[in-house]
């Protein structure tokens, strides 16, 4: 199917959605940031590609959305000279192996950086229980309690998209203090949600920082007493 042209004139990076208008089409066409690939994050203005499809009569709805490839112009066989007091520029290098390497290593710190808090967190857990401080039962409610949260992540990020009522943010840190909040991580980088706002991600990171904290004293009480 080949791809049409078109604009976007709104995008609401908190819901992470928008819109884009495209002159074949007479309506605007909704599109989701999961339907979205390109380096650049979508913003109003972007020339974007994409392909509509229509859903029942909520309107089209933008698929494989990606930014416009610049349109290449042949130079001419005979370019006109420079003046004489027209500067050369030297010609820009491509970008090296290193630096692209480099590039990807600092996008996939974050995760390392996750993994290695929740992979610290399970390990006081299993240290706490072999020490007495908790029962075994207690790694149940802490299962439980992960998905309980992961599910809350997506039902805000469908009530995002559909544009109906949301989950307070006060739920989700709430269930992120008690314990939740490694499901909460796992939601936020599988559904890709509540990962711009910048308030709410420091939040977020207090709350993990509460219940790790609070875990590893409840473990040092009896040494520290």
């Amino acid at each position: 199917m080949k791809k049409k042209h078109g604009t976007v004139v709104r995008w609401d990076s908190e819901k992470a959605f928008g819109f884009i208008r495209c002159p074949d089409i007479p309506a605007d066409v909704f599109f989701h940031l999961r339907d979205y690939s390109g380096a650049a994050k979508p913003a109003e203005g972007l020339r974007v590609m994409f392909q509509d499809i229509h859903v029942g009569g909520k309107g089209p709805r933008g698929l494989s959305v990606e930014p416009a490839r610049n349109t290449i112009i042949n130079a001419p066989s005979a370019p006109a000279p420079l003046p004489v007091e027209t500067p050369l520029l030297p010609a820009s290098r491509p970008a090296s192996r290193s630096s692209s390497r480099w590039q990807k290593r600092r996008e996939e710190r974050p995760l390392w950086i996750g993994l290695s808090l929740i992979g610290f967190w399970l390990v006081l857990w299993l240290v706490g229980i072999g020490m007495g401080r908790f029962p075994w039962v207690v790694l149940t409610a802490v299962v439980l309690i992960n998905l309980a949260t992961f599910y809350m992540y997506w039902r805000d990020k469908d009530a995002a998209v559909q544009e109906t009522r949301r989950v307070p943010e006060e739920h989700l840190h709430g269930l992120a203090v008690i314990g939740g909040w490694p499901g909460a991580w796992f939601a936020q980088n599988i559904l890709r949600h509540k990962t711009v706002k910048q308030p709410f991600r420091s939040i977020y990171w207090g709350t993990v920082a509460v219940n790790t904290f609070a875990l590893l004293a409840w473990m040092l009480w009896p040494v520290l007493r």
